[in-house]
Formats: C-alpha cells, structure tokens, sequence
C-alpha cells in the first residue's frame, strides 16, 4: 500500500471516527444528538419518517450517506445482508426488520468508534440477528458464496482501491446475488482533477468514479445486469445514484465445476481422466493422502 494511499484511509478513518464521537457525546444531551451531517444531499433525511422514528436517534444522527439503499434493495425474508461501511448501523437495522428472525444482517466497518456506536444502537433496537465485523471493504471477513445482498451508502467512493471492493463484493455473494448501492458517480466528461476541484476526498466526491468507471468496474468484476440512475446531484456533473448488479448463476456454478475438478489433490476427480495435481505423486496416493477420498 501507498504512502498516499495509507494518508488517504487514515484521513477517512479520522473523520468518521469523531462523526462517531459526536454522535456519542451528542446522544447524551437532554435534546439527544444532533444530526452529524445537516447538506440536504447527504445524512438522515435522505430516510423516510418512520424509519427513522423507529430507529435509535444515535443511529439516525450518525447516517453520512446518500441514499437510502435499504428502500431498493427489495430485501426478502430470511436473506443475508452486508453492508459495507455500516457507520452507526442505520442500513444494517433497517436491513434487519427487512430480513426478519430467519434472515442476518452484516455490518463490516473500520472504524473502533463506528463500530462501539453500531453495538449500543443495535441493543438499544432489540435487535438479534445482526453483527458488525471489523475490516475493510477491500478485504471482506466473511467467506465466498454466502451473502444474498451487499449494500452500501456513499462509502466505496471513499475507497483507495475499488476494483477490491468490486472483487470482494463479487467473492462474498452467493450465485444470483445481488448489490444496492448508494453512491457518488462523476459525469463522464469530468476528470479526476475536475472531480477535486468539486470536493474533498472524504466529503465523498474527489475519490468518485465516473458513470463508465463504475459500469467497466463492476464488469470486470464479473457481474451484471448492471444499472446506475442517478437520484440527485451533490456538486456540479457529480451525482447520488443508485446502483444495482448481480453475480451470475453461471459464473459461480463454473468455480465450483473447477473446484470440484481439482479436489483432495486431484485433476478430474473420480473419473477415468483422474490425474494427480503432484507429478510426484500417483492420482491414488494424492487421494489417500488428502484423506478426504473420491468426492463423487
């Protein structure tokens, strides 16, 4: 990783930790806390009324983001959600009653004070089946295959390395999975100089790729049914938009053809090709050393 690079995450990593400080100290007022952001284009009353009631104020008042990608994402009863950069937990609890008792709701963060003010909204909800991770976007905690959606809320623009984050996003989602992301997309026609002359990096607007970036990201990532539509502009040629994708049945069902080709130390397992992955080894001695046997 980069010098500037590192600069860059440590800056983002400051900044949203004393929103959570705010928020925090804030939350013990007689008025509760105030909202962190109070832009029109970003923070809580992107939400509708009563999320919001029904929520933890702290949670509320910690929401940075520009959207709301819980609204149209279409989550399903008994699903497994991630959301990346989960902040306060406002998406993650949203998630939650989306989901209901037979689904799970993931938080992944790397920020210590974001994380101890998710856990305090979280019981203050009741909440039972959700947990927050401690990591980065670009490397996920979780194993492939095993999350249904991925959403997020303006935070893979703030991202030093989103082909990562797209590769990882991919990893992690179960074949037909799918993403809901709000995010910051940049006209085509503006270059990344022109995008920092708009706004900072952690005011989520120089770190922004453009509408072809993101598309050409997400492809090369291997998803599809790929669509950005963008809701509302927070700077000059820089807009909010809601993006979705999908991991492609196909795709996952190839590595796990290719898996399932090489497993115990075998080539075309437990058939009559069957060739050991060792050239010192016989395709029955890699078997029997595997101890794992024909996975046929």
């Amino acid at each position: 990783m980069s010098e500037q690079t590192t600069d860059l995450r440590e800056t983002v990593r400051q900044r949203y930790a004393a929103a959570a400080v705010q928020v925090t100290e804030g939350g013990s007022a007689c008025c509760g806390p105030e909202p962190v952001e109070v832009d029109e284009n970003f923070g809580s009353t992107l939400y509708a009324a009563d999320e919001r009631d029904a929520l933890p104020a702290e949670a509320v008042a910690a929401s940075l983001g520009c959207g709301n990608p819980t609204a149209v994402t279409e989550l399903r009863e008994g699903e497994r959600v991630l959301d990346l950069g989960s902040g306060g937990g406002i998406d993650v609890l949203l998630s939650d009653r989306r989901v209901g008792p037979t689904g799970k709701a993931y938080g992944l963060d790397m920020t210590d004070e974001m994380l101890a003010l998710a856990l305090a909204n979280t019981e203050k909800a009741g909440a039972t089946n959700v947990e927050f991770l401690k990591g980065t976007i670009e490397a996920i905690p979780l194993p492939a295959n095993t999350i249904d959606v991925v959403i997020s809320n303006c935070v893979i623009n703030l991202s030093t390395d989103k082909p990562a984050v797209f590769a990882e996003t991919f990893r992690v989602l179960k074949p037909g999975g799918r993403i809901g992301v709000s995010d910051v997309v940049a006209d085509d026609t503006l270059s990344a100089e022109q995008r920092g002359e708009r706004g900072d990096y952690v005011g989520c607007i120089a770190g922004a790729l453009s509408f072809t970036e993101y598309r050409e990201g997400l492809e090369a990532a291997g998803f599809t049914d790929i669509s950005i539509t963008p809701t509302h502009a927070v700077a000059d040629g820089m807009h909010a938009a809601i993006v979705r994708a999908a991991k492609p049945v196909a795709a996952a069902a190839r590595a796990a053809m290719e898996s399932a080709d090489a497993c115990c130390g075998v080539n075309a397992c437990c058939t009559s090709a069957e060739t050991s992955a060792d050239p010192a080894l016989t395709a029955t001695e890699a078997n029997s050393a595997s101890g794992c046997g024909c996975q046929g």
